[in-house]
């Protein structure tokens, strides 16, 4: 009894973990108080899963018990994806790895480690184990046994993966399901078509066509694959559901009826944890008739706390759509949801649309040939998917935070652009892209849609394919990651464009030069001027001579390029500062404000600034946004030099400069 007690004093002493990044406070818990849960300001407390029971696990003993059960925060859509995950312990072990310490343990401190899938690769999120509570009891979701604490836990660390609980208020189940899996997921139409107007996603040149699910296709991978559920409007027979409600598919079987039919019936699982079903397989619906009293004993028997039984015509005609997580093997391939299949080959590539380069718009735009473009090389014939997932739009430089997600499809709209993706196949030895693109595509995700992720699938004979990614409006920038699952043997690249035309000088001429520097965590990553470690950043000086100085115009043009991935980027900026005549070398101006500045820092790989400098000596400061983050870069400094032209009838001298012009515009 006195070990427990010491135990007990050491984990609720001060050597428990407490995280800084995202403390027990408003912030964590608020974007921008536009949701119910900001009524809630004041009445929170934050206390561990040891001071709310006396034996907390992450699971029960009893694993029907893990099961989620949704609180205040209207996260229903998370909370579908995490009832996959207890249904697949490979997957689970994925996002929150095993034999962490737990309460009661020696080495338990507070903390617990959780893993999700983002733009192409896993990231880790470390939380403390400090929950917020009204009374003593969770106020945001929870497992159905009391005393079981991962779903609490899992729903923190994503959280902070979003910047605060207040963001999980709406979402899709498809991007919860894919940021827990690295999988692909789909989402299907079960309502009327025609009567789905402010739905409709953009319009191009294709014909538009929502594809509605049938169940007979799905029915080889049924117990393998995640199926959800979702409602947009107060279904008839679930009527306390109201609006924008997402459900599990536990289960379907198929059974047969005393006259000898066959019938499909669903098992369906509610969040809230209670049953809120009043149709014909309710508990003592008049469905139950038509079965021999064996089979209706026994499904009725597979029933848990918040789960309900209902035939197939309930399921199409009460629901509006249908979200379906692809299977992932242990061994994390890819199955066809179309026909089980296994696709064991895949490749992945990130890009962007820059507007004024690479922004292109949907194939109504004349600068649609601009777009991105890719090749996709299918060795045999085999099945394809390939999936455009574009990036959420960020507003802020921290560390995790993303954009909210709104309940109904206009909030969409403020995060994602309006996204397609179309394939022709082509001779690659005969290629022409204006031929190509003047005929209809042989594959395409048929519209432009404000979804985070659009997928096109396809039996396809060897040989190559062009790839092209576009958004509706010409000019809309994002970042996006294509991907490719196959059956058979596949390649993907980038097809090279010809390199941008750089803007003529015609007012002179100008010298570049290049310079090599890293930021090292700990030793010249000192972060942006909000820190102060900025000073610890390396250091560039350049002089500006009084000719140059003279002349009218821009005469100062700086490009700052991070050598980092497009998925794995910093937010990067730089500031230039004038180095007063009697300082010594090297010395930088920490009294002094810059001269001219290339903020905010952003994400993206090259930032540049054109100013006009006077006569004197400056040093640049490259930086990251947040000191102690780890890049290689390159700092390119063009200055403009003063002096005449001399023109010279040596057609080869003349042909040698050319060669070195085109030879740097394109490095």
């Amino acid at each position: 009894m006195k070990e427990e007690e010491e135990g007990k004093a050491e984990c609720e002493g001060e050597s428990l973990f407490e995280d800084p990044d995202f403390p027990p406070e408003d912030t964590s818990l608020y974007f921008d108080r536009s949701t119910p849960i900001a009524r809630l300001q004041g009445s929170i407390t934050w206390l561990r899963p040891q001071e709310l029971c006396q034996t907390p696990a992450l699971f029960p003993e009893n694993i029907n018990l893990g099961h989620a059960k949704q609180g205040l925060l209207g996260d229903c859509w998370f909370l579908c994806a995490c009832t996959f995950l207890l249904k697949n312990k490979h997957l689970l072990n994925k996002v929150l790895l095993p034999d962490q310490p737990q309460w009661g343990g020696s080495r338990y401190r507070g903390s617990f480690q959780f893993r999700f899938w983002q733009q192409g690769h896993w990231t880790n999120v470390n939380i403390d184990d400090r929950l917020p509570c009204i009374n003593s009891t969770l106020c945001f979701s929870r497992c159905l046994s009391p005393s079981a604490f991962w779903v609490a836990l899992l729903e923190k660390a994503y959280a902070k993966l979003h910047g605060s609980y207040e963001r999980l208020w709406a979402g899709q189940v498809s991007e919860a399901l894919v940021d827990f899996t690295g999988s692909l997921a789909e989402r299907w139409s079960l309502g009327d078509l025609g009567s789905e107007e402010e739905q409709k996603p953009e319009q191009d040149s294709d014909e538009v066509r929502r594809r509605r699910l049938d169940l007979n296709l799905i029915h080889s991978v049924k117990d393998e694959c995640a199926i959800s559920c979702s409602t947009h409007s107060s279904p008839g027979g679930a009527s306390e559901l109201g609006q924008y409600h997402a459900l599990s598919v536990m289960e379907w079987s198929d059974v047969k009826t005393l006259i000898g039919s066959e019938l499909l019936l669903l098992r369906i699982r509610n969040p809230w944890g209670r049953c809120c079903w009043g149709g014909a397989w309710k508990e003592s619906g008049a469905g139950w008739s038509s079965v021999d009293k064996v089979s209706a004993s026994d499904l009725q028997s597979r029933v848990a706390e918040g789960e309900f039984w209902l035939d197939e015509t309930e399921f199409m005609s009460q629901f509006d759509d249908v979200t379906i997580g692809y299977p992932i093997t242990e061994d994390g391939h890819l199955k066809s949801i179309y026909t089980g299949n296994l696709l064991s080959h895949k490749h992945q590539m990130a890009g962007r649309w820059l507007k004024g380069h690479s922004a292109g718009g949907s194939r109504n735009s004349s600068s649609y040939s601009s777009n991105p473009k890719y090749w996709l090389k299918v060795c045999e014939r085999g099945e394809v998917l390939v999936s455009l997932l574009q990036h959420r739009k960020w507003r802020h430089t921290e560390k995790y935070a993303q954009t909210p997600r709104g309940s109904g499809d206009n909030t969409k709209h403020q995060h994602y652009q309006a996204i397609a993706l179309h394939m022709w196949k082509v001779e690659k030895k005969r290629f022409s892209l204006s031929r190509t693109l003047n005929k209809p595509p042989c594959a395409s995700t048929h519209c432009h849609a404000y979804d985070r992720e659009v997928v096109l699938h396809g039996q396809l004979e060897p040989g190559y394919y062009l790839l092209i990614p576009s958004t509706y409006q010409p000019g809309a920038e994002a970042r996006f990651l294509i991907r490719v699952f196959a059956s058979s043997s596949t390649s993907l690249c980038a097809l090279k464009s010809p390199a941008p035309s750089l803007p003529l000088i015609t007012d002179g001429e100008w010298e570049t030069s290049f310079f090599q520097g890293s930021w090292v965590e700990g030793a010249t990553a000192g972060g942006s001027r909000n820190f102060p470690s900025h000073w610890q950043n390396p250091s560039f000086p350049f002089t500006v001579c009084a000719e140059s100085a003279e002349t009218s115009g821009v005469n100062v043009r700086v490009t700052l390029h991070q050598s980092r991935p497009d998925t794995d980027l910093h937010p990067i900026g730089f500031h230039i500062y004038k180095v007063p005549e009697a300082a010594p070398e090297q010395t930088l101006p920490r009294d002094k404000d810059p001269v001219a500045s290339c903020v905010p820092h952003c994400y993206t790989q090259d930032v540049s600034l054109s100013c006009r400098l006077s006569a004197g000596t400056y040093t640049i400061v490259p930086s990251t946004y947040q000191p102690d983050c780890s890049a290689e870069f390159t700092l390119s400094l063009a200055r403009k030099i003063h002096r005449k032209v001399v023109k010279s009838q040596e057609m080869l001298g003349r042909a040698i400069q050319e060669i070195s012009h085109i030879s740097v515009m394109q490095s």
